[in-house]
């Protein structure tokens, strides 16, 4: 069952690196712009999404990450944030691509953001983690939209394909 996982990495690095590319095309002040989202702007969403990440990966990989702000601002610069977001999908994608054997089927305990403890199944944690990306994707691509922008195409069949068409 690891080839599904493989597959949400990829995927994962590849929308993010579209994703990326369209916001790169916004001024420093539209991607500060508070519109409203949960996060405010494209920056503290982007920046939401790279800590959930941080946090998320290092329980996978048996630490434990100290509560923390949801909604701090892990990277003032995009610059900084984009290349902190491509070394994060690579780790993303490296550890998916060698899971340990069972470890879809093994269960973890961590401390939540509450700093309450928690104990959940990877087959439940799995899932959630790949889509709280695609949750938060989304709400960049909204704000696209908001920013009079077109938003990419991020739909996974389309960003997986080998020659998109």
């Amino acid at each position: 069952m690891t080839e599904p996982w493989r597959h949400y990495a990829r995927y994962n690095r590849l929308a993010n690196e579209t994703l990326y590319e369209a916001c790169a095309a916004l001024s420093d002040g539209e991607r500060r712009r508070d519109l409203g989202a949960f996060f405010g702007s494209v920056h503290g969403t982007l920046n939401h999404l790279l800590l959930g990440d941080r946090i998320w990966m290092t329980r996978f990989e048996g630490g434990t990450h100290p509560s923390t702000d949801l909604g701090a601002t892990l990277h003032e610069e995009f610059a900084a944030l984009r290349t902190a977001r491509a070394a994060m999908d690579a780790r993303i994608e490296a550890f998916f691509a060698h899971l340990p054997p069972g470890f879809a089927t093994r269960t973890i305990r961590y401390v939540n953001n509450a700093g309450l403890v928690s104990e959940d199944p990877l087959d439940v944690l799995l899932p959630h983690f790949f889509n709280h990306q695609t949750h938060h994707r989304a709400q960049v691509h909204t704000l696209l939209s908001q920013l009079g922008r077109d938003p990419p195409v991020l739909d996974l069949h389309r960003v997986l394909r080998p020659n998109p068409a």
